[in-house]
């Protein structure tokens, strides 16, 4: 995707709409994929003895609860942060959360996240030049700092030496 976006930068035969577009549907559909199969097998499994051992009943109540009450923004914002995103629609559809109060916080969420992502690649693309620019001067800047360090530790480390010998 970043790849992608930077490319489209570059002005090549990429669009940035269809970077995005490759990203987003895929990632809302493998959500809604994964809601829709807990929708309809997750009560079954859940009756199980696996089931039961992975997610109590009295657990099972409490997630329904907590769906209900914070359904938008609690799928909102767990789009954004790692491990909680891959998670959440499955646990939507196993609470009965309808497709469209489950699905749409995780569309508008996919949206935004990947439309950031996809506008700074982008914008990394387009300006490439003066990165690389200033990856220059930095890592000049860098070598210098590594040289002074070096002198020093150095200068510390015959310090040492020269005081042990006497």
């Amino acid at each position: 995707m970043a790849l992608g976006a930077f490319l489209a930068g570059q002005g090549g035969t990429v669009t940035l709409a269809g970077v995005f577009l490759a990203t987003w549907v895929p990632n809302v559909a493998s959500a809604a994929g994964t809601y829709w199969l807990a929708r309809t097998l997750g009560r079954d499994f859940a009756a199980t003895s696996a089931g039961r051992r992975l997610l109590s009943p009295r657990a099972l109540a409490a997630l329904e609860r907590a769906y209900r009450r914070h359904h938008w923004w609690g799928i909102f914002l767990s789009r954004f942060l790692p491990g909680y995103r891959a998670v959440v629609p499955p646990f939507a559809g196993l609470a009965g959360l309808g497709a469209f109060r489950a699905l749409a916080p995780v569309a508008l969420a996919s949206g935004l996240w990947y439309g950031a992502l996809v506008a700074l690649a982008h914008h990394v693309g387009g300006d490439w030049p003066a990165i690389q620019a200033a990856l220059a001067r930095l890592g000049w800047w860098l070598a210098v700092v590594a040289a002074a360090a070096t002198a020093l530790l150095a200068l510390a480390a015959w310090r040492l030496w020269s005081h042990e010998r006497r």
